[in-house]
């Protein structure tokens, strides 16, 4: 299915700001949204800060992106909606990735305990560093001769 279609089968209306946010995030899966402006931006250079912001808002809403928001980073943005995958971040440069759930049937559904609520959805976000700044890490380390 297309964007188009995606959009309206949303009940949203298609627009060229709409269209060019769902392109941009689909091809830079966890950006924020300063990084969805300045691409969005070159490809229509008249829409506003506020305009992208209300696309972001309306289209995860509607479910078409999921919204993450790691302690201490911005908020990202990805089109991989409704599989109850969880990410890793890097505590060293901000490198975010997708994390498929654990083995099983969702087993991150299944809390010890759930106070009474019914549990439809588990964020989990595991915390690291990336092969790039572990490896600046460990150079930095080694003794100089």
């Amino acid at each position: 299915m297309d964007d188009t279609e995606l959009l309206r089968e949303a009940g949203l209306r298609v627009t060229a700001p709409r269209l060019a946010v769902l392109s941009t995030v689909g091809r830079l899966p966890h950006a924020t949204a300063d990084t969805v402006l300045a691409a969005v931006r070159e490809e229509l250079p008249s829409v506003s800060v506020q305009g992208v912001y209300d696309v972001l808002h309306a289209l995860t809403d509607a479910g078409l992106l999921r919204s993450i928001e790691p302690a201490g980073h911005p908020a990202r943005f990805e089109r991989r909606t409704g599989d109850n995958h969880h990410h890793v971040v890097c505590r060293g440069c901000g490198a975010l990735d997708d994390v498929d759930c654990a083995v099983g049937h969702a087993p991150c559904l299944t809390p010890s305990s759930t106070s009474g609520f019914s549990v439809e959805v588990a964020e989990v976000t595991y915390w690291g560093l990336c092969p790039s700044c572990r490896a600046r890490t460990t150079e930095s380390l080694e003794p100089t001769p």
